[in-house]
């Protein structure tokens, strides 16, 4: 009988996709090499709103989520899929790894629905993964996804990267979910806080000690804890542990 093998997904900020230390290479060149799958998805939040403002385009977010009208989507895909998405293909390649790059178009991979059409415009949440596909290309290549869904007519949706990344981790039944980020992992006056519950998370929050802006990473990572990822974690360094979230049963 053919052992299954595990899945470690990254979810990279678009800040950190952009100063990429080596132990991120490394951590993913050791996994592969123990014969891990490993599934990197990608935001790019700073910089489409770089390329709105270049356009003119008005640069809007709504408790967290980036209100996206049709050209706001344009400008969402033309960074994610042209620009983002090349440069870590790019990266991972010359470190010497396999590497695809992936998007809701192939084999339907991710499908989604309106968030709230009337609130927020073209922005979805993930319904669908075709995750026996995708687990068959995550064999013989690490994959780098774009946070991007389609509906079933085709309708392309901008998709919170937190939230798609613990979606697919949940999915995948990963060993383990990584949202690297620009700070090193949850603070609390000014040190991070090693290992997190949802009830401390929430105190935190009524301290105004998270911020709005933590608070979908946060959510995402219990989320996929209680839908079967083994282990889940918020870093600004693959070689470090950050916060590792705890879920008690209630």
């Amino acid at each position: 009988m053919k052992m299954m093998k595990e899945t470690i997904v990254v979810k990279i900020g678009g800040n950190a996709s952009d100063n990429l230390p080596s132990t991120f290479f490394e951590q993913i060149k050791t996994w592969w090499s123990m014969g891990k799958r490993v599934l990197i998805i990608h935001g790019g939040g700073p910089q489409i709103s770089e390329w709105s403002e270049k356009l003119h385009l008005d640069v809007e977010k709504i408790n967290g989520v980036r209100v996206t009208d049709p050209e706001t989507l344009d400008v969402t895909k033309a960074v994610l899929l042209g620009l983002v998405q090349p440069k870590l293909c790019q990266f991972l390649a010359n470190s010497g790894l396999p590497v695809i790059g992936l998007n809701s178009s192939d084999n339907h991979l991710l499908e989604g629905k309106y968030l709230n059409q009337s609130q927020y415009g073209e922005v979805g949440q993930v319904t669908h993964i075709n995750s026996k596909w995708l687990s068959q290309e995550l064999e013989n290549q690490i994959g780098v996804l774009a946070p991007l869904a389609q509906t079933k007519d085709g309708h392309w949706l901008n998709v919170n990267a937190d939230t798609a990344a613990a979606k697919i981790a949940s999915q995948l039944q990963a060993e383990e979910l990584v949202l690297l980020t620009d700070v090193p992992g949850v603070l609390n006056s000014g040190k991070v806080v090693p290992q997190l519950t949802e009830t401390f998370a929430n105190e935190l929050f009524q301290q105004h000690v998270i911020k709005s802006g933590m608070m979908p990473k946060i959510k995402a990572s219990f989320a996929a804890l209680k839908n079967g990822v083994h282990q889940t974690f918020i870093t600004n360094d693959l070689g470090r542990p950050g916060t590792q979230f705890q879920y008690v049963e209630k």
